[in-house]
């Protein structure tokens, strides 16, 4: 077998299909009202029964992973294949701004964590940060979850595969 490169290593991954979530979180030091941040994320798992915990995988460089280090409550919300747009433009992080991100999107405050939650999303957790572990180039966020709320029992879950967002069977 040959020695792996990155490219090999990304072709790899990207044919192992993966729920899409969105990362919010409310940055209370960012200006007078403070700013939301947000940011697609396929890299985000369960972890453990008792305690509850989460697991999310951010860019050791991104914009979340810097608002986390110093905000400890955060949300993720599972998105739905209905929501895909929701998904491509939190995914174009850096060539939209914070406050345009959250515009004309349904969401509504998380009673933990302040941070945005998507309405109509499959299911919904607010974390507390637990554990932070330097993995490589990301940062490893282990959430203790705070609460639970399932929104659509009927709805498809949004997955990302070789590439792209997909619907369940395509």
């Amino acid at each position: 077998m040959p020695e792996a490169t990155a490219d090999d290593f990304k072709a790899a991954m990207s044919r192992l299909a993966a729920g899409v979530t969105l990362i919010t979180a409310h940055d209370p030091e960012d200006g007078p009202a403070g700013e939301d941040v947000g940011m697609t994320a396929t890299a985000f798992m369960s972890v453990s029964l008792d305690p509850l915990l989460v697991l999310v995988s951010l860019r050791a460089e991104s914009r979340m992973e810097e608002v986390l280090s110093r905000q400890p409550c955060w949300a993720a919300s599972i998105l739905s294949e209905s929501q895909r747009h929701i998904a491509g433009r939190f995914a174009m992080r850096g060539r939209i701004s914070d406050r345009l991100l959250f515009e004309d999107i349904s969401y509504y405050r998380g009673a933990h964590s302040g941070a945005p939650v998507v309405s109509g999303s499959l299911a919904a957790v607010e974390c507390r940060t637990e554990q932070r572990v330097p993995a490589g180039d990301h940062v490893l966020v282990i959430g203790r979850v705070l609460s639970v709320r399932t929104h659509s029992p009927e709805g498809a879950p949004l997955t990302y595969f070789r590439g792209r967002y997909r619907r369940l069977g395509s």
